[in-house]
């Protein structure tokens, strides 16, 4: 698994590099701008993986309770301080850096809703254990999806998948599925520009904003089988608007084509298949818990970003892991494969 972690995180910078390099030159004066922060943000997460791995993950869900008020903390002062950038109030400065709560959140459901399922591991059967435990992601998944739906989504994913991992019976999921729609419901009607992607993703040429869909699916298409050739895109030179960060899979069919795409999804598959086997094989129910969460938020974050790429789904702002630009994103998932070599390696078995 660390090996594959790695190699993604490899390949990641160099396609941020190839695609960002037009971007930063034009607005910093810099070629190497975004790579040299990724890079930076690459390092802490590395460093974070590190002391991750080294710890027992049983004492760090002792902290589970506290992640998740702070998480939720921090998510409730986006609303009041938080920077807008693009658009979005979404960061909170803290000095000369900024940070994403979203992706704090995501770590902090994983840890509290394994914590919270293994305390109560004798009544996980039971419609009353559903139905808490979806109530207590209500405050958080409200409080991102005020300007995050996207990451709201990824968090009652990650919900769904950790209650159905640990109950038995298939017929009460019919029930949360239908709740988890109405939520998502609700919260795409509360905002008129929630339905104008809508009206986009159905015909993005009768709309300005459709643009970037629009070059997106032409740098997929100009790619062919074996692409242009690495950093030879032309849609990164100011078409696909902000290309280094949610729509950086169309400069990578592009400048690598099919081929390299496929390859892109294999590594992430392989990686899911790696942490799906930790969990198969954690000695008890935390363990299988928290690699299941990881699992979870992984290809569900993986499958958006893709599917919002080649307009599947309407846009919803999902960054690809590993790859797209984003240093608090890179931060917190390698520290969440720490955890999963930490549950791998407590359990007597290999890192790699």
């Amino acid at each position: 698994m660390l090996a594959l972690v790695l190699l993604l995180v490899a390949f990641g910078l160099v396609m941020l590099f190839s695609t960002s390099a037009y971007n930063g030159r034009v607005r910093f004066g810099d070629s190497a701008y975004y790579f040299k922060k990724q890079l930076f943000a690459t390092a802490l997460g590395l460093f974070a993986m590190y002391t991750v791995t080294r710890l027992d993950y049983r004492l760090l869900v002792r902290f589970a309770p506290a992640a998740y008020l702070l998480s939720v903390g921090c998510s409730t002062a986006v609303l009041f301080f938080g920077k807008e950038i693009n658009g979005s109030k979404r960061w909170l400065s803290l000095g000369p850096l900024s940070f994403q709560p979203s992706e704090l959140a995501k770590v902090a459901v994983i840890l509290f809703l394994a914590w919270q399922i293994e305390k109560t591991k004798h009544s996980t059967d039971s419609l009353w254990f559903m139905c808490r435990t979806m109530l207590t992601l209500l405050p958080i998944v409200g409080l991102v999806g005020s300007n995050n739906l996207s990451t709201a989504i990824i968090i009652l994913g990650i919900g769904v998948v950790l209650i159905f991992v640990s109950n038995p019976r298939y017929l009460p999921f019919v029930g949360v599925g239908t709740v988890g729609i109405g939520v998502v419901a609700v919260f795409l009607a509360a905002e008129s520009y929630r339905l104008e992607r809508l009206a986009i993703w159905r015909n993005p040429e009768a709309y300005e904003k459709g643009f970037q869909t629009i070059q997106g699916l032409y740098a997929i298409g100009s790619g062919g089988l074996f692409g242009r050739g690495l950093g030879s895109s032309l849609q990164k030179l100011g078409f696909v608007p902000e290309a280094q960060n949610d729509m950086i899979f169309s400069i990578i069919c592009e400048e690598l084509g099919l081929f390299g795409a496929l390859l892109l999804i294999v590594l992430f598959g392989l990686l899911l298949w790696r942490l799906c086997v930790i969990s198969l094989h954690s000695r008890d129910l935390l363990g299988a818990l928290i690699c299941a969460g990881i699992m979870a938020h992984m290809s569900i974050q993986v499958i958006l970003n893709i599917a919002v790429v080649t307009n599947t789904i309407p846009n919803t702002g999902i960054t690809l892991p590993f790859v797209s630009y984003g240093g608090t994103s890179v931060v917190f998932l390698l520290a969440e494969m720490g955890l999963a070599l930490s549950v791998s390696m407590h359990n007597g078995h290999s890192p790699a």
